[in-house]
């Protein structure tokens, strides 16, 4: 089960989605547009993301809306960003302290 959440975070278009939808819920066609994605595509993203339990859908008239189960997704996201922030640094370190040498 780990695994399958990892792998549907995996993919960039994904992570754009669950960041579109840090502020609140969007129809698809909002999510069209906040993501540059085709419909298409992005539905399947949409049923992999609900699949793996980060969304939650809503049917209201005609419009389904989207948004995030729960607020961990973002976290873990922001985790893994400040742990590549500290590895670039570390790098730039690095880099760095050979041009001296």
């Amino acid at each position: 089960m780990i695994a399958k959440r990892f792998r549907a975070l995996g993919e960039p278009a994904r992570l754009a989605v669950l960041h579109a939808l840090e502020n609140g819920p969007l129809t698809v066609t909002e999510l069209v547009a906040a993501t540059g994605l085709g419909q298409g595509n992005l539905s399947k993203h949409l049923q992999q993301l609900h699949a793996a339990g980060f969304l939650t859908r809503r049917r209201e008239g005609l419009f389904v809306y989207y948004e995030l189960a729960d607020e961990d997704v973002l976290q873990l996201c922001e985790l893994m960003c400040g742990r590549m922030e500290a590895d670039i640094d570390s790098a730039r370190e690095t880099l760095t302290s050979r041009r001296g040498a």
